[in-house]
């Protein structure tokens, strides 16, 4: 690893017991040693304590008291051991006065939480431990008791004990504090592309024939897959001899299942997917296994012995011999690792942690020869998101589990962990209700991963066409989306390496002083462009709709997929409910929003990752708007350089002229295409008059407009990647609202009675949302020439969806 474990030293303030480093001007470590001895170590959640030259700051020393001040925090210490009564820092700038002071030992109230272990068992919400994002304006990391990196990159324990924390005091600044802990702890990794698409994973003893033909049948579909997971029958399970326990642990080919594993793992690779196995490391390595004579040669074990080679990753020699079986395994065609380490956290030394070490080892040593490092396992702590990806365990199949997850996905961000991996649909246990899978597969859209997952029950495999029509369909449209929206996805991907911020946002990052931003868990910003709102609730009978609470902040918003316009006008934004059909996902674009994505492959290139010849630009109006596409060429290196895409939106209201400028590439341009078809989708705007220059020069275009999704579409075909493209559109205002047409919609499928239907339909059209408050004249109907319709009324649900769509703009 890249260390630098050194504070600067102008940034440090120290006595015979104590030190005080100054990181920036809201990042304090702060250490007590009774023996005076303090860590210039890395540890494994510290790994990076130069932050440069420190910010300014001044000292004072009055009436035996300490004083620290930066432009941010205001320190005051007595020089003596660590207390409540001797040690304080006031973070400025929080107007709360009751908890913008901390006093060592405080608890901290306020904290938004960041996320936890593992998910294995839950059936909805689980504790979560802190993060460094808090209302209270500060948060402390403590990493007394974590172990260190030696300077050759081994493990080893701390000699002295004592007091080591990490005052984060950023007030309400979210992202700059997250910001910091990832320089502090280390950024998440680039991943590689194919990680961004979707993952089949399941707990199933597939034969390399069914698994292939599995794959096979998914590419007939059009159903992109990039990354294929086998689970642990993979190895011997069943044909263990009990004298050596279970067979939980292995690394020999059950050749019964798949008698040539190179064979099978090139014929996922020639289908386009990269391939990952299932561990259970506990076990250490025996006898029966294939690899067991080099092991046991490399521990001094006779080979003849049969004495298992026992897991223990603080020993080099097991070290050597756990990895080079590693090694041979993925010589077949492994590319990365599932850790499925369920163990507990002892090791032989102490305060080590074996799936720390375990994530820490394999993702280092998944990069040598050029490989891309990457691995699956559960997250081990603060820090972990140096070990993309994260496996969040087996959850039972409810909707209590998928209410739980945006949630869970958001608040990992507040400790910089912005990779998790579901299991999507839910693991085990539960019920069937295809609704819930449905909804499930919505959320893994917008999840960090998309990884589908289940366990071995007959009756619980997650192939679309085990569900009925409607069901499978919106699941087949949301795997394609998935892939589709891979360019977007990379970009962001490359912003989270470079800035350490994730993914996903909880939404008081952006608005951390508007208090409804704190109450939409289940909400987030995906990316720089989309919010969203995944359904995690059963739909309503009678509107045949779900529903999702929104908070949208101030601006005007547009429904990705239908471009209808929200608008939040006042400074606090806006609360709302948001009802879509059991096809339809709450997910919006701010104004000015450029979202690149992808057309999809065909045939045998469906699960190619490749940078794409043909792109979709996804264009919203209402405000200007800038977005960088990244790419690259697919090759791993520390020093790896992206192409870049410079995309520019000048919205010009009122009629006038707009404009979209697409920039030459620059930096890796050999890792692009060297000539591309670009789709402009211009979302909610009226159809207009358009023309289109590549480098000055007018050039051919086709152009077509969608009445349904109020989008005007500009195809410009066969242009240089390193040309300038601009699209100008003639008159750009915004679309007219269709309010009737979507009323319409929402009372034909109500489950309700038709009269009542009528009847609203006639008094909306007449006077609009006014005719809303008039709605209860319409429960008591009767007549002499009609059955009698005292029961007729409009259900609250449908009442609501119809107040979405008439103010929504």
């Amino acid at each position: 690893m890249n260390t630098q474990p050194f504070t600067n030293s102008k940034g440090v303030i120290s006595g015979n017991c104590w030190r005080i480093g100054v990181l920036s001007d809201s990042l304090l470590r702060l250490e007590w040693s009774d023996t005076g001895e303090f860590n210039d170590d890395a540890t494994l959640m510290a790994v990076n304590r130069d932050f440069g030259t420190p910010p300014e700051y001044s000292t004072s020393i009055a009436d035996g008291l300490l004083t620290v001040e930066t432009t941010a925090l205001r320190l005051t210490y007595d020089m003596r051991p660590f207390s409540k009564e001797g040690l304080s820092i006031v973070v400025k700038g929080v107007k709360d006065t009751k908890t913008n002071t901390w006093h060592f030992g405080d608890a901290q109230e306020g904290n938004m939480k960041g996320t936890a272990r593992t998910l294995d068992w839950a059936d909805g919400a689980i504790p979560l431990n802190d993060g460094v994002v808090s209302r209270d304006g500060w948060s402390v990391l403590d990493d007394s008791n974590t172990c260190l990196f030696a300077d050759n990159g081994d493990i080893k324990p701390r000699k002295n004990a004592g007091i080591d924390l990490y005052f984060f005091g950023h007030g309400h600044r979210y992202a700059d504090a997250v910001a910091d802990f990832c320089r502090l702890s280390g950024r998440s990794p680039l991943l590689p592309r194919y990680a961004l698409g979707n993952w089949w994973s399941r707990f199933h003893r597939y034969t390399s024939e069914e698994y292939v033909a599995l794959m096979d049948r998914f590419k007939s579909e059009g159903i992109p897959f990039t990354t294929s997971v086998i689970d642990m029958d993979w190895h011997l399970v069943d044909d263990v001899d009990p004298k050596y326990g279970s067979g939980w642990t292995g690394y020999t080919w059950n050749r019964k299942l798949i008698p040539d594993p190179q064979r099978f793992l090139g014929d996922l690779h020639e289908r386009g997917c990269h391939v990952s196995l299932n561990v259970h490391p506990r076990d250490g390595i025996r006898a029966f296994e294939d690899c067991y004579p080099s092991a046991a040669k490399t521990m001094g074990i006779s080979p003849d012995s049969g004495e298992p080679v026992e897991f223990d990753l603080t020993d080099p020699r097991f070290v050597r011999a756990y990895f080079d079986m590693h090694h041979d395994l993925e010589a077949d065609g492994v590319d990365f690792w599932w850790i499925d380490w369920q163990q507990g956290g002892v090791t032989r030394q102490p305060g080590l942690d074996p799936l720390w070490v375990l994530n820490h080892m394999h993702y280092c040593d998944s990069a040598r020869d050029g490989r891309w490092p990457l691995i699956l396992s559960r997250f081990a702590g603060p820090g972990s998101q140096r070990y993309p990806v994260g496996f969040s365990g087996d959850t039972i199949v409810t909707w209590e589990s998928l209410r739980f997850q945006p949630y869970f996905t958001a608040t990992a961000s507040n400790i910089g962990y912005g990779w998790w991996s579901h299991d999507i649909g839910g693991h085990m246990f539960g019920y069937r209700d295809e609704e819930l899978e449905a909804r499930w597969y919505q959320l893994g859209v917008f999840s960090p991963i998309n990884r589908l997952h289940s366990s071995c029950s007959p009756f619980s495999g997650k192939e679309p066409w085990n569900f009925r029509p409607e069901i499978r369909a919106i699941m087949d449209d949301a795997l394609r989306l998935r892939h589709r929206m891979i360019p977007y996805l990379h970009t962001m991907n490359w912003r989270a390496s470079r800035t350490g911020l994730p993914l996903v946002e909880p939404m008081y990052w952006g608005s951390p002083d508007i208090d409804a931003a704190y109450h939409v868990p289940d909400e987030y910003m995906f990316g720089t462009e989309l919010l969203a709102a995944p359904i995690t609730e059963p739909m309503d009978k009678s509107s045949r709709r779900g529903k999702a609470d929104v908070w949208l902040p101030q601006g005007d918003w547009f429904d990705f997929f239908t471009g209808r316009r929200y608008s939040a006008s006042s400074p606090n934004g806006r609360r709302m409910t948001v009802w879509r059909p059991l096809d339809g996902i709450p997910v919006f674009a701010k104004a000015g929003g450029i979202v690149p994505m992808q057309p999809l492959s065909e045939g045998d290139s469906i699960n190619s990752v490749d940078n794409p010849q043909h792109l979709e630009i996804i264009v919203f109006p209402g405000a200007d708007g800038d977005f960088t596409l990244m790419e690259d060429s697919g090759h791993y290196s520390r020093q790896i350089t992206p192409a870049t895409t410079a995309i520019t939106y000048r919205w010009r209201k009122d009629g006038a002229t707009s404009a979209l400028t697409v920039s030459p590439a620059q930096g890796d341009v050999h890792a692009l295409p060297a000539r591309r078809t670009w789709d402009f989708l211009f979302r909610g705007i009226t159809d207009s008059d358009i023309s289109v220059q590549a480098d000055g020069a007018s050039v051919d275009s086709d152009r077509r407009y969608d009445a349904e999704t109020l989008t005007l579409q500009v195809t410009v075909a066969d242009v240089s990647t390193r040309s300038e493209i601009r699209v100008t559109i003639g008159d750009t205002t915004m679309a007219a609202d269709p309010r009737m047409e979507d009323v319409f919609d929402i009372l034909r499928h109500a489950e309700m009675r038709y009269l009542t239907k009528e009847q609203a339909y006639a008094a909306i059209a007449e006077n609009g949302i006014d005719a809303l408050a008039t709605m209860d004249s319409l429960e008591h109907v009767s007549g002499p020439d009609m059955e009698d319709c005292s029961d007729s009324h409009m259900p609250s649900a449908v009442r609501q969806a119809l107040t979405e769509v008439l103010l929504r703009s």
